[in-house]
């Protein structure tokens, strides 16, 4: 493998050139510059970043810890995130939790001992168990959180406003004449999940419908317990005339129980959902939801998580709070449109 030193002497420089060329930190003219990487290219030249990185105490890695990779929410705010630490020349290493604090407890420790110079994490849903966290921050360690913030513990945060896109879709349907709005949930452990009930709570009270507990169902924002919950709802006696779905993946296994259960959506129900569902345009009706940014969650967050590690952000903690977008569908029609058979 070429070293430093064969690549300064193959350029007809010196290796503290080739050095600033490669980390970028001090301008070297361009045509030094070109030769040096002109060199770099022939010898097929790779920098030891780890005899660099125990050097300077850098390594110019961030680690991303999510929870639930199928979910394509999260590979968008990875892409993000992707683009962000490129621009600013870090490499982002990114593991996957599946939604258990165990993993994500597993994974912390073992990008900490990688060195990474700081985190971007969306937590695992559990018993608020968050010490591992905690601890990574105490020791100075730089971590924003994306959309899912557990509370106690003051980090800088790039989040969604969860209640008011909640809130804004659940008045559409009461626009539209519903009156029996039934919700299904994320895990109410979960911030993001408490956050979206209590839009949906809010939107129920200014119309002065009475919030009914029968018509909440808690999942865990994963295909399943859309599923099993939209089972639940279409077998119901009296059907209530929508549904409004707190996350794409749950949205996913609603429509599969409600086509199985004869269940017509918008004719017999209709259905919002918090997220835009993937390749979204191939579905009938096409769906009304709450769309959040996802790239620009991951781009902020790493772009604030380099800028605390160099120092460029200080001070307290920092919350960026983005909005979430209401794209009105075909499967929201007005209520009552042909609920005979369910309401007898």
């Amino acid at each position: 493998m070429a070293t430093i030193k064969e690549v300064a002497s193959k350029a007809g420089v010196s290796i503290a050139t080739v050095s600033n060329v490669i980390s970028g930190r001090i301008p070297v003219s361009p045509h030094l510059k070109q030769r040096v990487l002109e060199a770099v290219r022939a010898l097929d030249y790779h920098p030891n970043h780890i005899a660099r990185s125990l050097k300077v105490r850098q390594t110019h890695m961030l680690g991303m810890i999510i929870p639930d990779i199928t979910n394509p929410f999260f590979p968008e705010i990875i892409r993000g995130a992707e683009e962000a630490a490129r621009e600013r020349s870090y490499l982002l290493i990114t593991v996957n939790t599946d939604e258990r604090v165990e993993r994500e407890q597993n994974a912390l420790a073992a990008l900490r001992s990688r060195r990474v110079d700081g985190f971007l994490i969306a937590i695992a849903p559990g018993d608020g168990t968050i010490e591992h966290i905690r601890n990574a921050a105490d020791s100075g360690t730089p971590i924003v959180f994306l959309d899912r913030v557990p509370p106690g513990i003051g980090v800088d945060s790039v989040v969604v406003d969860n209640v008011r896109g909640a809130r804004e879709c659940v008045r559409h349907l009461v626009r539209m004449g519903h009156q029996e709005i039934a919700i299904i949930t994320g895990s109410l452990s979960l911030g993001i999940g408490r956050q979206r009930l209590e839009g949906y709570q809010e939107a129920l009270s200014e119309a002065g419908i009475e919030y009914n507990p029968a018509l909440v169902f808690e999942g865990d924002f994963r295909e399943t317990s859309g599923y099993r919950l939209g089972k639940q709802i279409a077998f119901r006696q009296h059907l209530p005339s929508a549904i409004f779905v707190c996350n794409a993946m749950m949205t996913v296994g609603v429509l599969q129980a409600l086509d199985e259960a004869g269940v017509h959506c918008p004719r017999d129900i209709a259905l919002a959902t918090f997220d835009e569902l993937p390749f979204g345009r191939a579905f009938h009706p096409l769906l009304t939801c709450v769309a959040q940014p996802t790239f620009d969650l991951g781009f902020k967050g790493a772009s604030m998580l380099i800028d605390r590690i160099e120092g460029k952000l200080t001070g307290g903690p920092v919350t960026i709070q983005l909005p979430a977008e209401l794209s009105i569908r075909e499967s929201t029609a007005a209520a009552g449109l042909n609920r005979a058979r369910f309401t007898a």
